[in-house]
């Protein structure tokens, strides 16, 4: 097989080149942005080429931002060299989502053209690889690096099916923890550290005159490139969630009766009997001097769920700041109404940091 007939069909159409250059304008968007509704993009069809729709999750504070820049360490950046080094020949990743610095993903989703070409037989184009296959090789390479974006899953998809264009809604969350305590050193760059109480049905009520469409213009930070200011905020709420999902307290470890009656639960302690619930000694439900010693005191733990379509710059971070201050009682619900008729970012307040944004959910319908 020749090298020119190796090469993608791409190469070698100027509408094609035109095309994929209107594709990288694009590409300048920013995470809560405008998500190109209605926009089809025309890509010319490589039969040897698998599209794969792959899920990342990854700690945003260790990236410059999840799209591809010089110089600098981005979730796109380590993803394309994981698979080079898979696959053996440079590949290029677009994301749905693109997430600034320091916001993490829990399911960011991009997509990846693979030709699988034979390392024994150069120029042998083999069948694709399946999905399991391409998770754990890439994980693998992931893993030999720092370790702190991961591959959640993957998914064949025709070559026209796009990250960005075919997602039906994104859906953030955004992490607050309330109380005067210092944040543990386990919750850095995870969470926005209040120390004041929130007020949860005030910030509730709030949400429900920004929940619909819009004009967000007090809502959208500067340098934004959407055409229109207007969007359709399909949920916006804040729920009080346990302050550490993965560690419950000893109150909550003791009142969800975790050991009791558990063969497989080991303990070198004796089991005592206190209300109904099996504790280990010197673990008693209370609150007495003895008990406290050495334990940290709990936050509050609030989580703000945006979904919609597409988002403008930095809007739900504004969004956010605004109902941190409705709970804290800086500001009223009125004055929510207030900055929202105003149309000018500047009637708001400071966007909340990035370290508490989390991207959770890129929705897709499949055929």
């Amino acid at each position: 097989m020749s090298d020119s007939n190796l090469k993608h069909p791409l190469e070698d159409s100027t509408a094609s080149q035109e095309r994929l250059s209107k594709v990288a304008r694009l590409e300048g968007f920013s995470d809560e942005e405008e998500e190109g509704e209605g926009l089809v993009i025309a890509e010319s069809v490589n039969p040897r080429m698998q599209r794969y729709l792959v899920a990342v999750e990854y700690i945003g504070t260790r990236f410059s931002g999840s799209q591809q820049q010089p110089k600098y360490r981005t979730v796109v950046g380590v993803l394309q060299e994981a698979f080079h080094k898979f696959i053996g020949q440079p590949v290029k990743i677009l994301c749905s989502s693109r997430t600034d610095a320091g916001v993490h993903a829990l399911s960011n989703v991009c997509h990846v053209d693979v030709e699988r070409v034979s390392k024994r037989k150069p120029g042998e184009v083999l069948p694709p690889h399946e999905p399991s296959v391409v998770q754990k090789a890439v994980n693998h390479f992931l893993q030999k690096n720092e370790g702190d974006v991961m591959v959640i899953d993957v998914r064949c998809v025709p070559y026209n099916y796009h990250a960005r264009y075919k997602a039906k809604d994104r859906t953030y969350f955004y992490r607050l923890l309330s109380g005067p305590e210092p944040l543990s050193i386990l919750e850095k760059d995870r969470a926005w550290h209040v120390p004041e109480e929130l007020d949860l049905r005030a910030m509730q009520e709030a949400c429900k005159i920004l929940v619909g469409s819009h004009d967000f213009s007090s809502f959208r930070a500067s340098g934004c490139q959407a055409k229109s200011p207007v969007r359709s905020l399909d949920e916006l709420s804040v729920t009080e969630v346990p302050s550490t999902p993965c560690f419950p307290s000893l109150t909550e470890r003791a009142g969800s009766n975790l050991n009791n009656g558990d063969p497989l639960t080991c303990s070198s302690q004796p089991k005592t009997q206190t209300a109904g619930v099996t504790t280990n000694v010197g673990e008693l439900v209370g609150s007495t001097d003895g008990d406290t010693f050495g334990l940290r005191r709990q936050h509050r733990c609030y989580f703000v769920t945006a979904r919609s379509r597409g988002f403008l710059y930095h809007q739900v971070r504004l969004l956010v700041a605004v109902l941190k201050c409705v709970g804290t009682g800086e500001l009223t619900v009125s004055d929510v109404e207030r900055i929202l008729k105003a149309k000018n970012v500047a009637a708001g307040k400071p966007m909340a940091p990035a370290s508490g944004l989390y991207l959770a959910r890129v929705k897709y319908e499949f055929p």
